[in-house]
């Protein structure tokens, strides 16, 4: 062993040199709130429940996405249609409860899958940050993209790339 190297001389020289060589490369951070992140076009994020052109629900109450869900995130319960709610509800059925506990859920997109009627989908948004439980179980209201014919702007922009 040399004078140099049982001083770690040499090492340190070139963990100086790394260190410095790292600051003239691209940073990989952003400034969150001016600068927003450009997703992967698969990435899953928030859960949205779809409604037709018309504004009518598309979840008929099935269950296949909550039996889908590995992590049984999903809960619902299911209810009649009653007379002149045909401008809310497509079918017979509906879910009159529908909640998403996400911190159960694991954006897996098996319950987008599983669901024939093309009611729920993981949007391009992530879930915004809470500092409850009960802020991250999210219900129907919440879930619900905005309607088509009231709030045309927001719907499209609800739609993102599913448009």
């Amino acid at each position: 062993m040399t004078f140099l190297e049982s001083i770690y001389l040499w090492n340190i020289l070139k963990g100086m040199g790394i260190t410095i060589s790292h600051l003239f490369k691209k940073k990989a951070t952003i400034n969150y709130p001016e600068q927003k992140r450009s997703f992967s076009k698969v990435f899953r994020g928030l859960h949205v429940l779809n409604r037709d052109a018309e504004g009518r629900e598309n979840c008929t109450a099935c269950g296949l996405c909550a039996v889908a869900c590995p992590a049984e995130a999903i809960t619902m319960e299911a209810a009649e249609r009653l007379p002149g709610e045909e401008h809310l509800y497509r079918e017979e059925k509906y879910a009159a409860r529908y909640e998403i506990n996400m911190l159960r859920c694991i954006f897996c997109g098996l319950c987008e899958e599983a669901c024939p009627k093309d009611a729920i989908y993981l949007s391009q948004t992530f879930a915004p940050p809470n500092y409850g439980r009960k802020g991250f179980i999210y219900k129907k209201e919440d879930l619900l993209i905005p309607h088509p014919v009231n709030e045309p702007e927001a719907y499209k922009k609800a739609l993102g790339e599913k448009a």
